[in-house]
Parts: structure tokens; sequence; C-alpha cells
């Protein structure tokens, strides 16, 4: 099966290079790899454009990025990946084999995730939201969601909203079918609990999603959550 690795990014001129080179084997593999910049202004078109199969533009917005990335993909399964997230080793025989797991009828999952930083709480926060993404069907984009291209057209790819749009595209995907929950892991980028504190962040994020559960307008949470 095609893979296609859909990237957005947003002034990532930092690390985007890294998070590519991290994607040559799969490339050389035969694995698509698309960036989409959503008007980055540090020069992250220009050092990704050499990395990648294709440098997309699209306007602001990692739901609105994906799925212009995701239009374009020559793939069937379509993977989701920040660009401050590495893939463990084996993803792409990871991807093959839950691709043909016929049993439970796949089509789309995610992986575990670790977290990376200087906060000791990390591990814990991971753990948490592993757990939690079991329990509840509902993935985060820190987990690289991966799709069957039929399904995600079938419920309209990602919504175009600021904030929680891997948590809506979560919901109609499990309206399908329960995820494929891979427990081999992928390493995010802890700048943000670093930066704000991990029980501060930790509190923020579960209080916008209960509010967002509650019908809350994803632009009002993204007004919070900035």
């Amino acid at each position: 099966m095609q893979v296609s690795i859909v990237m957005p990014v947003l002034n990532e001129a930092q690390g985007v290079e890294g998070a590519l080179r991290a994607l040559a084997p799969l490339r050389h593999a035969g694995v698509e790899v698309i960036v989409v910049d959503g008007g980055s202004h540090d020069g992250t078109a220009a050092l990704a454009a050499p990395l990648a199969d294709q440098l997309l533009h699209a306007p602001p917005g990692r739901g609105v990025q994906m799925n212009c990335g995701a239009a374009a993909a020559a793939g069937e399964l379509l993977l989701f990946l920040h660009a401050d997230t590495r893939l463990p080793d084996q993803a792409l025989p990871l991807l093959q084999a839950a691709c043909k797991d016929v049993a439970h009828q796949f089509v789309w999952g995610r992986f575990d995730v670790a977290i990376a930083g200087r906060s000791p709480w990390l591990p814990v926060v991971a753990c948490m939201m592993n757990l939690r993404s079991r329990l509840s069907g509902i993935a985060t984009g820190d987990q690289a969601i991966f799709v069957r291209r039929a399904a995600f057209e079938a419920v309209g790819g990602f919504p175009a909203q600021p904030l929680m749009e891997d948590i809506e595209l979560s919901r109609r995907l499990r309206a399908l079918h329960a995820p494929c929950c891979l427990r081999q892991r992928v390493t995010t980028s802890g700048r943000r609990w670093d930066t704000r504190g991990a029980w501060r962040t930790i509190a923020l994020m579960w209080r916008l999603r209960w509010l967002y559960w509650r019908g809350t307008p994803a632009d009002v949470l993204a007004a919070r959550y900035r």
C-alpha cells in the first residue's frame, strides 16, 4: 500500500531539516513526503523543498494545511506528522502490518507517544495521553494519526477550525471504526510543557477538551490557548 506522509509547517526553520532528514529512509523505501507551508516567514519552505517530494502552500491552520496535502497525495494510506514529532525506526513495517490486519478491518490508527523535554513529569504525561487515547478512541496530532484515504474522504477530512481539528477528525473516524492503537512510540517535542509548565499545560488542555465537548466553538478555545 502506497503511504504518503503529510507534514504541516509554519515557521519551523529551526527544526524542519532535521525532521525531513529523519524521513529520508522512508522516502528511499517509496514513501511520499509532502510538506505544506502555512505562510512561514523564516525560510522554512526553502529549507524543506529539497527534502520533500512535494512542497505546497496553504492558508495557516493545521487542518487546512493537512487537507491540502492529502488532496495532492498519491498514497492510499495517509499519515499526518507534526514537524516536531519523530516516527519510530520500524514505522513502515508497522503501518504495512496494520493495513493487512483484515481481521480488525483496519480503517485508521495512531502510535503511542513519548515526550522529549526537561520536565521529569513528561513520562507521566505521555502515559496519561496514551491511556486516555486507548480508552476514548480519540487521538491527537502528536500521535501521528494515519488513515485510509477512502475513510479520510468519507468523513470530510480535517475540519477547517483553528484548534481541536485532530480531536474532531478522531470523532468522525471513530464512528466508522475503532482506531488501531500501535504501542510503538513516536517521540514528540516537550517544548510547550517545558515552556508553560507540565501540570499547568495538562490542566489547560483538559479544560479546553472539556469545553469543546460541551460545545464551545473552536475559535474561542484557540484564543484561550494562545
